[in-house]
């Protein structure tokens, strides 16, 4: 572990950390901010908000631009923003398209050559990543949640319905909610997992829905005016998936808002 950069943030300590990850086979970097009780001497363990961020992006997108950091001083949390891919690998391809390769690992652990070797970000936002913030950092495990932005928000779904035992809570900011029905997901299902679409269920939030052992609320929230609402979205399909399998999910629509921060 090595810290990379730190700088002072609404009273807490904004920092970003590069590492070597056995899930992904090369160094990886991810960016965390402590709120002013978790720093320094007598720093107390708090809950941790996981966020994943969406197709081109990398841990600085969410770190520079949300400003969460100001609520997440306000109400004593941790969050941690991983990359989005495996990077600089040299695979054949993987930096010819935004939507696939570099920026784009879509939260699966790939089982088609070449990308299964690094490919696994499944893996690595729901073990690798957890542990190493466990070991290393302030955070309380038992409140865990987790969160993200298109890619990312189809990540924090798909994360939070197969261990539902590991996170607190889950939301979602304008998600591929369908990837397995729309351009975006099937370019990349097919391209990491083959094409028998029967494998890619495990990484769709509206077929995980059926089986999933999650119970608590979850949060959908969405620009009406996205760009991307009808052809790469398609939170109604989520939506619905829920509703059948009685998991309280609240979308709402705001007005003007695009797919952008």
């Amino acid at each position: 572990m090595e810290r990379i950069k730190s700088w002072a943030c609404f009273g807490g300590r904004q920092e970003v950390w590069r590492h070597a990850s056995p899930s992904l086979g090369c160094a990886m970097e991810f960016a965390i901010y402590l709120p002013p009780e978790s720093v320094g001497n007598g720093a107390r363990r708090a809950p941790v908000l996981y966020y994943l961020s969406g197709l081109t992006c990398t841990w600085e997108n969410m770190t520079a631009k949300a400003g969460a950091q100001r609520y997440a001083a306000e109400h004593g949390l941790v969050l941690v923003a991983p990359d989005t891919s495996p990077r600089g690998l040299g695979l054949p391809g993987e930096d010819d398209a935004y939507d696939f390769g570099s920026g784009a690992g879509f939260y699966v652990d790939a089982t088609e050559a070449p990308w299964s070797r690094h490919y696994r970000m499944y893996s690595y936002v729901t073990a690798e990543l957890p542990a190493l913030v466990n070991s290393h950092f302030p955070v309380d495990p038992a409140r865990s949640g987790i969160t993200g932005h298109s890619m990312g928000g189809h990540g924090a779904l798909v994360c939070a319905f197969r261990n539902p035992q590991q996170y607190r809570s889950v939301s979602a900011f304008a998600p591929i909610a369908a990837p397995g029905q729309v351009p975006w997901g099937e370019k990349a299902l097919a391209g990491y997992l083959g094409p028998d679409r029967s494998t890619w269920n495990a990484y769709d939030a509206t077929q995980l829905a059926a089986t999933t052992g999650w119970r608590r609320p979850v949060l959908v929230d969405q620009g009406a005016a996205d760009e991307f609402l009808e052809t790469q979205l398609r939170p109604q399909l989520l939506q619905k998936a829920c509703a059948e399998a009685g998991i309280a999910l609240t979308r709402r629509l705001q007005p003007g808002y695009d797919h952008s921060y």
